[in-house]
């Protein structure tokens, strides 16, 4: 597979995340400027400017009108996709680690830090209501007492939201209430990524702990294990094949120390059934922080510690694989 390299960062990617549609690939890093790419060629499109920091987080809605950034700036804004303006700025007090919109595309949220004084807060906002001018409040705020917020997705039919957190506990809140649901410890550490699967009835989460799980997203019942011999930074589920993609590598800070083949920045596929290791791709010059699955299922792309992202499209021996019972 030869990989379409796409460098636009000069620092290390922080998330990628492809639209609805999948002809548009947004990548955020920790310079300052998020940027939106043709998937089909790797052209960039366009990058949005007015973040003061790194950007940890995006997130395109559904229709790909809006796309929602979260910067250690203490800000999150909204950005017109097409023009590339500044809608919305909401001042948050601490770095904004995680957000999105919901599948309607009428909510939003962002989950703060904890620094600075300030708590770690979950805040959901009306999106026609913060894009209609004056200072946005937000209708639910959650306060996050135990342990950061450090990755989230919204439920299905945006009833609720789960945070994944720093003490390797997934939690699930009620988006109209802010109750807390219910919460269980899967990880002996940090959660780096949750992701849905496409059709929303599975989560995976991706751990420090050196280990990535398959959740029932209803019942938060652990289904699924994949057990790697390095922290897993990212995890992602196939569209169309019984396959999961998990991405990771040694601490940034230690990468140097070691030769480019012990430091293991492969992206590694794994039968999600059986929890074999059916693959891997090279490439990486460092960790990987990001992986997403194209809408189709055809490609996939991963961003990394080095600045790249690289858009694989997969070959035909993919789709011939079969696992012998």
């Amino acid at each position: 597979m030869k990989p379409l390299l796409l460098h636009g960062h000069e620092r290390s990617i922080t998330q990628i995340k492809y639209n609805r549609e999948g002809d548009l690939l947004f990548s955020s890093a920790k310079d300052n400027r998020p940027t939106v790419w043709y998937s089909i060629n790797g052209e960039r499109l366009g990058t949005f400017m007015g973040h003061g920091g790194a950007v940890w987080c995006l997130d395109p809605s559904w229709d790909t009108k809006y796309l929602l950034t979260g910067s250690a700036d203490n800000s999150a804004k909204i950005w017109d996709i097409e023009t590339g303006k500044d809608l919305v700025n909401f001042e948050t007090g601490s770095a904004v680690r995680t957000c999105s919109f919901s599948y309607s595309g009428k909510q939003l949220f962002y989950s703060t830090d904890r620094s600075m004084g300030q708590t770690c807060e979950v805040r959901f906002y009306d999106v026609n209501d913060a894009l209609s001018g004056g200072t946005p409040s937000p209708y639910l705020t959650i306060p996050v007492e135990d342990s950061k917020v450090t990755a989230a997705v919204w439920g299905p039919l945006d009833k609720y939201v789960i945070t994944g957190h720093e003490n390797g506990t997934i939690t699930k809140w009620c988006s109209k209430t802010g109750d807390k649901l219910r919460s269980v410890k899967p990880h002996a550490d940090k959660v780096n990524d949750m992701q849905k699967s496409a059709d929303e009835m599975m989560i995976i989460t991706a751990s420090k702990d050196n280990f990535a799980k398959l959740f029932d997203i209803d019942s938060m019942q652990s289904l699924k294990t994949y057990k790697t011999d390095r922290p897993v930074n990212s995890a992602a589920i196939s569209p169309i094949r019984d396959q999961v993609v998990l991405g990771g590598g040694q601490e940034a800070m230690e990468v140097t120390t070691t030769s480019t083949r012990t430091g293991k920045f492969d992206a590694r596929f794994f039968h999600m059934i059986f929890e074999e290791e059916i693959g891997r791709v090279k490439g990486h010059f460092g960790p990987i922080n990001s992986l997403a699955f194209h809408p189709d299922g055809k490609s996939y792309s991963s961003g990394g510690e080095d600045g790249y992202v690289r858009s694989h499209v997969f070959d035909k021996s993919y789709y011939e694989f079969e696992f012998e019972y």
